[in-house]
């Protein structure tokens, strides 16, 4: 009987196929998550922060949406939907809307390094709710770190040498770091679509009219002229769209089925990384000492954090890690740390 065994050439080019589509995954994630924070503040320049965002959220939601549905996914019901509207106002509305706003006020690359305390604010909401329970020595460690990471870079100017951080805008970072982490720890218990696709479309789409709303409720719209937006915050709508959103989206996904925990959590390193690295080289924003010492600190608490037995971790810390500022795809229908599957 003839084997249906591929023969040990294909196979071998097949793994290989495989692990050239992973590293394309790789990089694109590091670099475009990495590189929405400098797109953010570049579309900002001439559209008002909370219009931009609703705007950028229900196109790249509508798109995901008709998407999913031709990939035959059923629609989804009342019950879905304002479950996926409670976990888009605290991702989009509340995590998203805080940084555009706060990128008015505080340069990309600090921004980054703000919103890399996520897993800080996962963990912390995890013991509160389980109590305590799987609290340790290194966990403690990394928490204090992280604190101590904020304290350098948003404190007194004469902190190791210059660069003051604003402080509400700081402040404002913090908090949707915070209902970032609220929002993925809340999207496990509700009933959202068994389609990730889906989930995340209506969470964008939710996100998004939420964000539209707070901008006509602020004002925005009464002295937001579309004729006078300039090209280069167009350009970078659409990039935010097409390649944060879609692009980043898809990617993601792809290294959930393919990669480890571990390996996803690289993003909570790398993106600020980056951000600062692109704040500095395109926009000239400055990089202080300061800045260097606190991306240090906080970097490490993250790494002491997510090394920590995934017994004592929330379920969705490496992957709220992995997307500090940009979009949450819908949650896996098993922990991460049992092996980051999602559902179809």
């Amino acid at each position: 009987m003839k084997s249906v065994l591929p023969s040990p050439p294909a196979a071998r080019a097949a793994t290989s196929a495989s692990r050239s589509k992973l590293i394309l995954a790789f990089a694109a994630v590091y670099t475009i998550w990495g590189s929405t924070y400098l797109a953010i503040r570049y579309a900002i320049e001439t559209v008002p922060p909370f219009l931009m965002a609703g705007g950028r959220f229900l196109l790249a939601g509508a798109i995901l949406f008709l998407w999913a549905r031709r990939r035959g996914a059923p629609n989804p019901s009342r019950r879905e939907w304002r479950s996926a509207t409670v976990v888009g106002a605290l991702l989009f509305l509340c995590g998203n809307g805080s940084l555009t706003w706060a990128e008015q006020r505080v340069p990309t690359g600090l921004a980054a390094l703000l919103l890399s305390v996520i897993p800080l604010w996962m963990v912390l909401l995890h013991l509160v709710e389980e109590r305590g329970a799987g609290f340790g020595p290194r966990l403690g460690f990394g928490l204090a770190l992280g604190i101590l990471g904020i304290i350098v870079l948003v404190g007194p100017s004469d902190v190791l040498g210059g660069g003051r951080v604003d402080t509400l805008g700081a402040a404002a970072l913090l908090g949707g770091a915070f209902c970032w982490a609220a929002g993925s720890l809340h999207s496990r218990r509700v009933a959202l679509p068994a389609s990730a696709s889906m989930a995340a479309a209506l969470e964008m789409l939710s996100g998004g009219f939420l964000l539209v709303v707070a901008g006509v409720a602020s004002g925005e719209a009464g002295h937001f002229h579309p004729q006078r937006a300039a090209l280069r915050s167009l350009l970078a709508i659409a990039y935010l769209v097409i390649f944060g959103s879609l692009v980043g989206f898809t990617s993601y996904n792809y290294m959930l089925s393919h990669s480890t925990p571990a390996r996803v959590g690289t993003y909570a390193y790398v993106n600020p990384v980056i951000a600062v690295f692109l704040g500095w080289w395109v926009a000239h924003e400055p990089v202080t000492p300061r800045t260097l010492a606190a991306a240090v600190i906080i970097i490490s608490a993250v790494v002491l954090i997510l090394s920590h037995p995934p017994t004592a971790l929330p379920a969705t810390c490496e992957e709220a890690a992995a997307l500090p500022g940009d979009e949450q795809p819908s949650r896996p229908s098993t922990p991460l740390t049992a092996g980051l599957q999602r559902k179809s």
